[in-house]
């Protein structure tokens, strides 16, 4: 490591050659496509939806970076296996402690929780693709300095989570930690596992009262809790009642070439 810091020796050289029209037209575009998903309602919801994947894919397709340098490679994986485990006590703790003060309970809707587990986890991976690979990325090469990049794109993905008061806050410090943490490490499975943790334990320690099902934007909003002993919880158009934290899962990471 030398005096430049952890930081600066952690971006490969491809990722400190500056881009600034590119890298805001892709940044820019792609935020607004999530935004307009997270705040609308079928059927402009899910046209928002599909463009943003097709322009998230392109974008990062285009630009021919390696497995490696985008952090889609095995680099990092063991040494990082740490942060998975530091989730999973701390997760663990705030089950218990939810369980003591009786706020515990199951996590929302009719799917199998094994079917509920793999799900989550392999959206929190997408979420973290956004995150560190789409945004991060190019905000190191936008922004000045080591610490404006880091803030900034854990700002965009806490505002992201807006008006849900339990997960806007939640996530600015976890976008903060997994940042620096993939900086030094340049592996997003360990954190997409360690979110997908994080992010079930939040789903059942906390009120569905307080974080409503896990909805940010219009979904947040348009939550009502379901009458159970009165009317049949109606499923058949989810999508159009609701935006979750999945809203940040626009795509998964395209083939690439190592």
């Amino acid at each position: 490591m030398t005096a430049e810091g952890p930081l600066e020796t952690a971006l490969p050289e491809q990722d400190q050659i500056r881009f600034p029209t590119r890298d805001l037209v892709e940044l820019g575009v792609a935020y607004a496509l999530i935004l307009a998903t997270i705040w609308t309602v079928n059927p402009w919801q899910r046209l928002f939806y599909w463009v943003a994947i097709a322009w998230i894919v392109v974008t990062t397709w285009t630009r021919r970076d390696s497995w490696k340098a985008l952090g889609l490679g095995l680099t990092g994986l063991v040494r990082s296996l740490w942060i998975v485990g530091v989730a999973a006590i701390f997760a663990g703790l705030a089950v218990y402690v939810a369980y003591r003060m009786q706020t515990l309970h199951r996590l929302h809707g009719p799917r199998p929780l094994l079917s509920h587990l793999w799900g989550y986890l392999l959206w929190a991976v997408m979420q973290q693709f956004l995150l560190q690979i789409y945004f991060l990325l190019r905000l190191l090469r936008l922004l000045p300095g080591k610490v404006a990049p880091l803030i900034a794109a854990a700002a965009l993905f806490s505002l992201a989570h807006l008006p849900n008061p339990v997960l806007a806050p939640i996530t600015l410090v976890w976008g903060i930690t997994a940042c620096v943490l993939f900086l030094r490490y340049r592996n997003i499975y360990t954190l997409g596992i360690a979110h997908g943790i994080l992010g079930l334990c939040v789903a059942v320690i906390v009120p569905d009262a307080i974080q409503h099902h896990m909805r940010v934007g219009i979904g947040y909003h348009r939550y009502h809790p379901p009458e159970h002993h009165r009317y049949p919880v109606d499923h058949r158009n989810q999508m159009d009642q609701r935006v979750s934290t999945d809203a940040w899962v626009m795509a998964a990471a395209p083939t690439r070439r190592s």
